[in-house]
């Protein structure tokens, strides 16, 4: 079954985003990002309407948003941050 796990990369952006902040924040963020890789659709995970390969998930006050390629078992970390900040460009 490991053949099927997916692999996680970050655009360049969305590493800088979860370096600045706290390390109890970032080891909560990193964790369920981690859980991606097994499980890229997870419960509670959103579809975004702007796109048709985009996903969020809700990590306490903090949204991971990504985006899955199934072809190349790749999940993409496109951003990563406060609720309130996370969809503005």
């Amino acid at each position: 079954m490991a053949d099927s796990t997916y692999h996680i990369t970050y655009k360049a952006s969305a590493a800088k985003e979860l370096r600045k902040l706290d390390r109890p924040t970032q080891r909560r963020l990193l964790a369920a990002i981690e859980d991606l890789a097994v499980t890229p659709r997870p419960d509670g995970v959103k579809k975004l309407k702007a796109s048709d390969d985009l996903y969020r998930i809700r990590v306490g006050h903090y949204r991971v948003v990504y985006e899955i390629l199934d072809g190349k078992l790749v999940v993409l970390v496109l951003r990563v941050a406060h609720r309130r900040d996370v969809y503005r460009k």
